[in-house]
């Protein structure tokens, strides 16, 4: 059968944000500096391809800080990581590069500086992300994780005069607001960060996915299933009534999403190469597609800068 798709318009901004491409730069001048071992403490991604890619140069992805010899090489991946696995890591006597994300830095940074005013926290997000793990490790307690809008009546502070906000930093805009909501009426003194935590990137890809999904008959979201951003994404779309499918590349499209197609629009989340976004635009073109147009958004300037000892020379 052959799909009908003419058109494939492409979302912006998509794919790398800047704390994937410090991440991963982190971990290849790692590699280029000190060779082969590197151990990386989680997926310094949620990217198959990503992860992969980097397996095969010679980086060693674990859980567990034992499972890493001494005097080795570390890093820690973009998510963050609790205080206790730090201290560990410390304890052991590696040689450390921080990979975490400086916007999730931000949100440790804050939650450190708060408890120590005697604030407890409300912290918005989902349990098990390492993100979360390492935000919530950052205190010993005092710090309250919810992930729906009923979770925030269950909640049972020691104290009210002195609650602060967080929240994880890929969420749903819209998801988020409403959690958040609920968290303002039920806690009237709450104290809310300066800026929102939700980082720019994720801010910036969910606003092109809303854009992209009025103007299209299907989405491709390219991204692995680990990815909290990508699913988002996916979601995204999804509410706005267009039919969504979630691929880690092009070997995963399938011909009959298209029949009735001729429009498709393509993202990627933050941690998805652009060269998988590709892929998937030459499949649609051997589809039929004949057009290629990327939507207007914002351009992305942002960098950020590489830890000591792993600047370029």
């Amino acid at each position: 059968m052959s799909a009908a798709v003419q058109e494939v318009l492409l979302a912006e901004p998509r794919g790398f944000c800047a704390g994937v491409d410090r991440a991963i730069e982190i971990v290849e001048r790692a590699l280029a500096k000190f060779g082969a071992p590197v151990y990386v403490r989680h997926e310094i991604v949620h990217n198959r391809h990503v992860v992969d890619d980097l397996r095969q140069r010679g980086a060693v992805f674990i859980e567990d800080l034992a499972d890493v010899p001494p005097g080795s090489v570390l890093v820690f991946s973009a998510h963050g990581v609790s205080r206790a696995v730090q201290a560990e890591a410390e304890r052991r006597g590696f040689q450390i590069f921080d990979a975490t994300c400086p916007l999730v830095t931000k949100v440790h940074v804050e939650v450190a500086k708060l408890r120590r005013e005697g604030y407890e926290f409300i912290l918005i997000g989902h349990a098990g992300h390492p993100e979360v793990e390492g935000t919530m490790g950052q205190l010993d307690g005092g710090i309250h994780l919810v992930e729906t809008v009923a979770d925030v009546a269950r909640v049972q502070p020691a104290q009210t005069e002195r609650i602060a906000v967080v929240t994880q930093t890929t969420l749903s805009v819209d998801d988020t607001a409403e959690i958040l909501a609920a968290v303002r009426a039920r806690f009237p003194a709450l104290r809310e960060p300066k800026q929102q935590d939700i980082c720019y990137a994720t801010q910036n890809r969910q606003d092109a996915v809303k854009a992209l999904a009025r103007q299209v008959d299907a989405v491709i979201v390219v991204g692995s299933p680990t990815s909290s951003n990508t699913n988002r994404l996916r979601e995204l779309a999804e509410r706005l009534g267009v039919p969504t499918y979630m691929v880690d590349d092009a070997s995963e499209l399938r011909d009959e999403w298209f029949a009735r197609a001729p429009r498709v629009g393509v993202t990627a989340g933050a941690s998805a190469p652009e060269a998988l976004v590709q892929g998937v635009v030459q499949r649609l073109k051997s589809l039929g597609a004949t057009a290629v147009r990327r939507l207007d958004g914002p351009v992305e300037t942002m960098r950020f800068p590489l830890p000591k000892g792993l600047k370029a020379d």
